[in-house]
């Protein structure tokens, strides 16, 4: 947990307040503008599917990108995926490759690369996007991960994605809180989607759960080799997970029935192979997205868990109903 989540749940929280107002009122501002024109927003050629949140931190979108993209693709679409590649250094757009360096494009976005689609990262979403396109003229949707936010970019279509353990923490805008937006924008989005449990909220968007799931580990050094959680039975194991939420991926491997000791690391968190030796250990296990900075310190100890999100069919249907109206087709 960061020096700024400790304080949300302090008593200093109350010393951010005026901050918070003065956030709440320019985002509500920019908003605003953005709605009467004193902004502009691009509208691309293709329809736009934002997945995004209305708090800090993760809350499942990247595995949520993966399989919107993959559920359409079945459906006769082409997707293409921008995101702003956060943890990576890029502002031009550039495109992300299987092998590129996640200090340079980000993690997220070599995870969606592994899903088959194309994926460009950037400072500024439409330019982004606009590249992509130019690179990939058979995309005829674009789907951002992340950019709930990013008035700039025209969508027609937005997902709020809900983490259900954490909620929406003390319900305080930043920085007093981890909120980038009012509860009341989930009113305002097309659809919301439960990471887990569901939360019982007073609004009429079309609600939608989603369950991450996986069994089998990769060896990180060969990605040939795979194990299952009884294949470590009898070993010493440690497990690291630098991302949103740490004790989502640690009540998961306890699922499997597996015994281990935890080590949380900040979001997006730069692993060096000082951070991977422990004292008694004889296995090492994260996320695939911790094992994309992990390649190369590894020492054959450590394996990631793969995960898809599991979501319900009727999403997807609504989702391609939409665009089709949208794309006339």
């Amino acid at each position: 947990m960061s020096r700024l989540e400790r304080c949300w749940h302090g008593p200093c929280r109350f010393l951010l307040l005026p901050f918070s107002l003065i956030f709440g009122l320019l985002a509500s501002l920019r908003r605003i503008f953005y709605r009467c024109g004193l902004l502009r927003s691009k509208k691309l050629p293709v329809p736009v599917l934002i997945v995004g949140n209305i708090t800090a931190g993760g809350t499942g979108k990247t595995p949520l990108v993966a399989a919107l993209a993959k559920a359409l693709a079945s459906r006769g679409f082409h997707p293409g995926i921008i995101s702003r590649g956060y943890g990576g250094k890029a502002t031009n757009p550039v495109p992300v490759e299987w092998d590129s360096d996640p200090a340079i494009v980000g993690d997220e976005p070599i995870l969606l690369r592994k899903s088959g689609f194309p994926v460009w990262v950037g400072k500024k979403r439409v330019e982004v996007a606009q590249k992509l396109l130019e690179a990939h003229p058979q995309c005829d949707m674009l789907i951002a991960d992340d950019g709930l936010q990013h008035y700039a970019l025209r969508r027609d279509f937005e997902i709020a994605v809900v983490d259900g353990e954490k909620r929406f923490g003390n319900g305080l805008l930043l920085p007093a809180g981890p909120m980038r937006e009012p509860l009341g924008r989930l009113k305002s989005v097309d659809a919301v989607v439960f990471n887990g449990r569901r939360l019982d909220l007073s609004i009429d968007t079309p609600k939608y759960d989603m369950k991450l799931s996986g069994t089998t580990f990769i060896s990180v050094d060969n990605p040939a080799i795979s194990a299952n959680a009884q294949d470590f039975t009898g070993k010493k194991i440690h497990a690291v997970a630098g991302i949103g939420n740490p004790e989502r991926f640690f009540r998961h491997l306890q699922s499997l029935g597996l015994s281990f000791d935890r080590h949380s690391f900040p979001d997006h968190h730069p692993y060096i192979p000082e951070d991977l030796e422990f004292e008694q250990c004889d296995i090492v296990l994260m996320t695939e997205k911790d094992a994309i900075k992990c390649e190369g310190c590894a020492q054959g100890k450590c394996w990631y868990l793969p995960v898809t999100a599991e979501i319900d069919n009727a999403l997807f249907e609504l989702i391609s109903k939409t665009m089709e109206k949208r794309d006339g087709s």
